[in-house]
């Protein structure tokens, strides 16, 4: 499958040579990731593009000492919603009602049922939840990267506070969760460039469950 093999040739890629992405190619990871899976539906996060030099250079100098900060062509922050009000439910049943084309009313006990659920929960509750969300689409823009040959590095690691703050977060219901630089590896000064990928092995990564062996299979 084509899909295996742009796994294979992808990986945390160290170095970037600052070659910069083509904007179809960008428009395809982003259009992927718009294309995630999320729990119900709602996508509570949003992903912000940095293309410009001067603010990825303040992000490399004091919140993320990483050479692909600088190094890469678009930058994208992955920020979930610090937490999820009523108003995120009324334009996600507004976005239904616009591309399905069903009535509002129809869609009364399903935004009742999420209401409940969703907004009585405490705001860190929430965010943890939409935090999850936005890992799922991070999965995606990884694999879209992967497909068109792009490369990208998922990152975690970083003064996320520090980056809020720069980026003016809070202000928006906004705190950032991760971090994928896109571009291409530098072929002369990453030393994983050529590593063989390792990975566990599928004997140990996948069990096979059944009723008759839940109290005997081993991991």
């Amino acid at each position: 499958m084509e899909l295996l093999k742009q796994l294979n040739w992808r990986y945390a890629t160290k170095h970037m040579n600052g070659k910069k992405v083509p904007a179809q190619k960008v428009e395809a990871i982003l259009e992927a990731i718009r294309l995630s899976a999320s729990s119900i539906g709602i996508q509570p996060y949003t992903i912000l593009v940095i293309e410009d030099e001067v603010l990825r250079k303040k992000i490399n100098e004091n919140i993320c000492k990483q050479p692909q900060i600088v190094e890469c062509s678009h930058l994208l922050v992955f920020a979930a919603w610090s937490n999820v009000t009523e108003q995120h439910m009324n334009e996600y049943v507004n976005d239904i009602v616009a591309q399905r084309g069903v009535t509002p009313e129809s869609l009364a006990p399903m935004k009742d049922n999420y209401g409940k659920l969703i907004l009585s929960r405490p705001a860190e509750q929430n965010f943890t939840w939409a935090a999850k969300q936005a890992y799922i689409a991070l999965g995606y823009g990884l694999v879209a990267a992967a497909m068109e040959e792009v490369d990208s590095t998922p990152m975690e690691g970083f003064n996320a506070p520090a980056l809020d703050e720069l980026l003016q977060l809070e202000a928006k219901g906004l705190k950032s969760v991760s971090l994928l630089p896109l571009g291409y590896r530098d072929e002369a000064n990453d030393v994983l460039v050529k590593a063989k990928k390792v990975r566990r092995a599928k004997e140990k990564l996948f069990v096979e469950v059944s009723d008759k062996n839940l109290n005997t299979f081993t991991v």
